[in-house]
């Protein structure tokens, strides 16, 4: 399960900022995830919960904001969203398709006291 490394990941970033900006507690995170990431949202929201137990994230809120996938075509030379990493352009049919966005996990922001 990668997000439990995910988890843990974000959580060093929230501390960090938590000793450079010197707030104690978070009300909401909102991360901006990309449909080709490859995270499964209830898992990362179990992580989340279960790394920030005794941190200033603990009880936060975690929120997605869903990116949508995105490709350049090599057959008809456009860039289009995909619904998934495999489907084939939705401008042509072609299926020569080179990722050019979505696989990104992103903190968005967050509310802080």
């Amino acid at each position: 399960m990668h997000e439990m490394s995910l988890c843990e990941s974000l959580l060093g970033v929230i501390e960090e900022s938590a000793r450079r900006e010197g707030f104690t507690k978070i009300r909401c995170i909102r991360l901006e995830v990309g449909r080709f990431a490859g995270v499964e949202q209830p898992a990362m929201r179990f992580g989340f919960e279960v790394v920030a137990r005794g941190t200033v994230a603990e009880g936060a809120k975690l929120e997605f904001v869903d990116v949508p996938g995105r490709a350049w075509c090599f057959d008809c030379g456009q860039t289009v969203t995909l619904e998934n990493r495999l489907d084939p352009c939705p401008n042509c049919g072609g299926v020569r398709l080179q990722p050019s966005g979505g696989a990104d996990i992103k903190l968005k922001d967050m509310e802080v006291i």
